[in-house]
């Protein structure tokens, strides 16, 4: 679906958050929108909020969420990556705006390069393709 969307990446890994935003880019531009607009927020934890406010601002068909989180020693990790995927689906829930959750939920640094625009997936681009899709089936129920 063309059209204007919203990207809000949490800055965290800031090496993975440049990767996800270049696959995410491609993936909207390939696809012929080229209105698209990036908001930064520090990590994974903000990118509800983000989305929220992007989402309520009535300017976006969509909301691509990307970022990493990657376990270390404690539980810190398990308490941000459920409550972000809790967070992002609440405001797509709440706002009827399609956000995609593209963030990476790994072990080590190189699962996650893997996973964003490396050997395994292009989570970025997949965010993308997905909050694309999202628009269009809202387009399509809401049209009919």
């Amino acid at each position: 679906m063309s059209g204007r969307y919203a990207i809000a990446v949490g800055r965290f890994y800031e090496e993975l958050a440049e990767r996800l935003l270049t696959g995410a880019r491609a993936a909207f531009e390939q696809a012929g929108n080229v209105d698209v607009e990036v908001f930064d927020v520090p990590g994974a934890f903000e990118l509800p909020l983000a989305a929220s406010y992007a989402a309520r601002s009535g300017r976006f068909a969509g909301v691509a969420c990307l970022g990493a989180v990657i376990r270390g020693e404690t539980d810190h990790y398990d308490f941000v990556c459920a409550e972000t995927a809790a967070g992002v689906m609440r405001v797509q829930l709440d706002t009827g705006v399609p956000c995609a959750f593209g963030v990476l939920t790994c072990e080590t640094m190189e699962q996650a390069l893997a996973r964003a625009g490396g050997d395994k997936r292009d989570q970025g681009r997949h965010a993308a393709e997905v909050v694309m899709r999202m628009a269009a089936l809202r387009a399509e129920l809401s049209s009919g």
